[in-house]
């Protein structure tokens, strides 16, 4: 007979199980507002509590940024399957064109009075070459998706945090950010942007109720590894002590507090979700 013990570690080694929401334990409602075509999520809460439905949490939904950003057919479909699985309403926006995020951003506040949540989860990994072979144009394209959309999107909505004295801001980074990855020197050097941009924003906004903070995952198991070889995918799991990947639901477990009213006394931080493979 397996005694509970054993039964918690054989979870813990196998991760959880898929779930297609997340809901924060409180006893409120929030109403969401998901540009799920991009990674962004903007929200509103509500006083008597929290409810996040975070679209990243389902491993099996079609929501992601093609390698041509500016084409979001696909992931305007996939933003308003999200919604309406989550209940909530989707706008459809490319994070690399700053007047698309203004859009977006007017677009929003005429479903809902304010953004107090701002979750930018907009990536893609680019082809995996030695960095004197890098295509300068997918060079580029990354930087323009991971790194300039992530500061577009806070450079529209922090004033709207400050006016109103409160926020929540979570970008999405990576490990790769912090141990930079072979043959994913793109990727990692914009990640490695977004937590030194998370850092710098987390103080500037220190003398006010708005957060800025970021995660940074090892490889999780997402749709952006259709963007990867396999190799690349091999040599990401043998870094990882745990002797497995990750799973959208745990990143946004983590994601969910930190944009949440008890997230209080963190700002400019990055936590580290990497199954033991950074511990700094």
């Amino acid at each position: 007979m397996t005694s509970r013990a054993e039964e918690l570690r054989q979870s813990e080694r196998r991760g959880p199980r898929c779930c297609s929401r997340l809901t924060w334990p409180c006893a409120g409602r929030e109403r969401a507002l998901n540009n799920e075509s991009t990674g962004s999520q903007w929200t509103q809460r509500r006083r008597d509590g929290w409810r996040i439905g975070i679209g990243i949490c389902d491993s099996r939904a079609p929501c992601r940024i093609g390698r041509e950003s500016r084409d979001l057919g696909p992931q305007r479909r996939g933003a308003q399957a999200a919604g309406k699985k989550l209940g909530a309403s989707s706008i459809a926006a490319d994070v690399s064109d700053p007047p698309s995020v203004t859009s977006a951003v007017q677009k929003t506040l005429g479903i809902v009075s304010a953004i107090d949540i701002l979750i930018n989860n907009a990536g893609i990994s680019g082809p995996n070459a030695k960095l004197w072979e890098y295509p300068v144009d997918d060079w580029k394209k990354i930087f323009a998706v991971n790194v300039e959309g992530t500061f577009y999107c806070c450079r529209a909505v922090v004033p709207l945090m400050r006016e109103r004295s409160y926020g929540r801001i979570v970008n999405i980074a990576s490990v790769a950010g912090k141990d930079g990855n072979p043959n994913a020197s793109a990727y990692s050097a914009s990640k490695a942007a977004v937590i030194a941009l998370t850092k710098s924003l987390g103080k500037e906004l220190a003398d006010t109720s708005v957060r800025v903070n970021c995660v940074t995952p090892a490889a999780v198991r997402t749709p952006l590894f259709a963007q990867m070889t396999q190799a690349h995918i091999d040599y990401m799991l043998s870094k990882i002590p745990l002797g497995r990947l990750g799973e959208p639901q745990e990143v946004a477990a983590l994601v969910a507090w930190l944009a949440s009213e008890e997230c209080s006394f963190s700002t400019g931080a990055v936590f580290d979700l990497s199954g033991g493979r950074s511990t700094y």
